[in-house]
């Protein structure tokens, strides 16, 4: 192997955001540690990361810019005879922006302010800083490194500026949240710029949960040729060595293991969100209210294995409705996992909410009213016990019972965090039998059972929607691939079942603003990636002619 010209020591690690002393400290310590292991040349660390990503109005509180300079000045101080390259919000001006600060031998030399600042899905960038319009080019041992950002990457411009300005490697530095398939995309657009440019180039980005989006980490590097020469790991902090050789070749040893499949890199992240937002706000661990269905099978499982079966307590409530079979099983699946166990039957509870109610709801048939009383009693149940313990309720609910309202506001909709916000039912069944795989917790007759909220007698899922398959197809066409109606049963779908599903979409909108946070794994999560009016006369159109 040629000999090292510019050695680079890539720090992916987990910040907090608004945690400015916090963060501070952690990347004191990264520089020290590869300092001693390594003797870089450079050591690089994520987009904000002074601050944390995403900021989000924190950016607009006065004294957070006072506090990331005396942050700075403290880095600043570490970098005898060293480069290092990190983010933090800048002012300049009347302006911010999100820079890229550059620190050599206790000062700084340059500052990056990003170009390309998206304003799509989750992101919000251009709410609090000014597009930068400037290549930042910096020598490192004879060596021209090209500074970008994150997006900068996925535009041609700001890389072709940097080589313009005698780049011969660039770095870019993110905050790149994962949905399905997000890295196969960062490297195919990391070896398209590189292929256009013909300079290598470094990716690094940050790790960690930030509400409801995971940062799985999973930087790389890509040589001239553009070939991917290493890898981070997911889902993890991690440091990695990239080294450039006299010939202007990027060189790594690091390989992180990855993930078998689609399924266990979907779990990976599901377990990874929820542990995350669990430490992060402080609660001494998760409550799950179990039914004996699938989807509190799946979302026991993911809580055992993401914080520890000794910090998680599983509680089922039986009704009249709640057959032996569900009680079997939920014990089952309790026992399975070594989970906290108890059982608090409320039929009592929900006669005595029948009889305070018998005033107003006399001459009247039964209907949902008291099949929710079921669901808020259980609730209620849940954030008491809660409250006493200091533990998260964590919801249940996936995708598709989000998508058309077939949940239960301020019932099975209460919690902290809802981790099956974003998957759909059918990947429910997919990663329940993905778990079995490693070991078998979910008896399988939850999974083999047809679904049912049990809150009535002989209640099944299906008496109320389509069968999943078709539901949840229908829905990735309308809310994540954006397709009219039109577009949806042209592909073969009931025209009134297409009407049905899309009202209930609608109509559900008050309902989902009114859930708790969960885990982005789609590019179309309902929150910031999905913003529609609950009031709008939208429904007035729903039933149009067809267009032939």
């Amino acid at each position: 192997m040629p000999a090292s010209k510019v050695k680079f020591a890539i720090a992916q690690l987990n910040f907090l955001v608004g945690d400015v002393e916090g963060n501070c400290k952690k990347i004191l310590a990264a520089i020290k540690q590869v300092r001693a292991d390594w003797a870089p040349d450079c050591v690089v660390f994520s987009e904000l990361a002074l601050l944390g990503y995403p900021p989000e109005d924190l950016l607009l509180r006065p004294n957070i810019g006072r506090r990331v300079e005396r942050a700075l000045a403290l880095v600043q101080q570490a970098t005898a005879d060293l480069t290092v390259i990190i983010g933090a919000p800048c002012r300049a001006g009347q302006n911010q922006y999100n820079a890229a600060i550059v620190l050599q031998n206790k000062k700084v030399i340059s500052r990056y302010f990003k170009i390309v600042l998206p304003n799509y899905g989750v992101f919000d960038e251009k709410r609090y800083f000014t597009a930068g319009s400037q290549a930042c080019v910096i020598d490192i041992k004879q060596v021209s490194v090209g500074v970008t950002i994150c997006e900068d990457m996925w535009r041609a411009e700001p890389i072709a500026l940097a080589k313009k300005a005698g780049a011969e490697l660039i770095i870019n530095i993110n905050a790149s949240p994962y949905h399905t398939g997000k890295q196969q995309s960062r490297e195919q657009q990391a070896a398209r710029r590189v292929n256009e440019s013909g300079l290598p180039l470094i990716y690094l980005n940050q790790v960690g949960g930030q509400d409801e989006l995971v940062f799985d980490g999973h930087s790389f590097a890509v040589n001239h040729c553009g070939q991917v020469i290493c890898r981070a790991a997911i889902c993890k902090q991690d440091l990695m060595l990239v080294e450039l050789n006299q010939h202007g070749n990027l060189l790594s040893e690091h390989s992180a293991p990855a993930p078998q499949n689609d399924s266990a890199l979907t779990y990976q992240i599901l377990t990874y969100g929820l542990r995350e937002y669990t430490r992060k706000n402080r609660f001494n661990g998760g409550l799950i209210g179990l039914s004996g269905g699938i989807d509190s099978a799946l979302a026991l499982a993911l809580a055992s294995d993401a914080l520890g079966a000794h910090k998680v307590h599983a509680v089922m409530m039986p009704s009249q409705y709640t057959s032996d079979m569900s009680l079997e099983d939920a014990r089952r699946l309790a026992g399975n996992l070594n989970v906290k166990y108890d059982v608090i039957g409320i039929d009592s509870l929900v006669s005595a909410f029948t009889h305070a109610l018998r005033a107003v709801s006399s001459n009247t048939e039964k209907d949902t009213s008291e099949e929710n009383i079921q669901a808020r009693i259980r609730g209620v149940l849940l954030m008491a016990i809660s409250n006493k313990q200091g533990s998260m309720v964590i919801s249940t609910g996936n995708k598709s019972e989000m998508a058309v309202g077939y949940a239960t506001l301020y019932g099975d909709m209460a919690g902290g965090f809802a981790p099956l916000k974003d998957v759909p039912k059918t990947l429910v069944y997919a990663l329940a039998r993905y778990r079995n795989s490693l070991s078998r917790v979910i008896p399988e007759r939850i999974i083999e059972r047809p679904p049912s909220a049990e809150l009535a007698p002989q209640q099944l899922d299906q008496d109320s929607l389509p069968p999943y398959e078709i539901l949840d197809r229908i829905l990735e066409l309308f809310i994540e691939q954006d397709r009219s109606r039109d577009e949806i049963i042209a592909r073969g779908f009931d025209k009134e079942t297409v009407f049905e599903v899309i009202k209930l979409v609608f109509r559900s909108e008050y309902k989902r603003r009114q859930a708790p946070p969960g885990i982005r794994i789609s590019q179309r999560a309902f929150g910031k990636d999905r913003r529609y009016p609950i009031t709008s006369g939208i429904l007035n159109y729903l039933h149009e002619p067809v267009i032939k």
